[in-house]
């Protein structure tokens, strides 16, 4: 299946309090059990204005729908078409 990155603009992200992460995190998590298995949330970054995602998918539409039905802004939606570390180096 699919791997998306997910850029969430959101002003002082890296400000935000435990609380507020662990809102946020658990309005994706319940969101993402309305869905199905279709989606899964791999890991997210935080920095000072943005939050980067990592999901799994079927495609870029199921991620639109967990960012609407969530709230969340999802200003750009990339699929990763390969994955390198300094193991490709070799």
């Amino acid at each position: 299946m699919p791997k998306y990155i997910i850029e969430r603009e959101i002003p002082e992200a890296g400000q935000l309090s435990a609380d507020e992460f662990t809102a946020i995190s658990q309005k994706s998590c319940s969101v993402i059990s309305e869905i199905g298995t279709s989606i899964q949330w791999l890991e997210s970054y935080v920095t000072d204005n943005k939050i980067y995602c990592v999901y799994i998918a079927p495609n870029e539409d199921v991620v639109m729908e967990h960012a609407n039905k969530g709230g969340f802004p999802a200003n750009s939606i990339q699929q990763v078409r390969r994955i390198i570390d300094p193991t490709t180096a070799e």
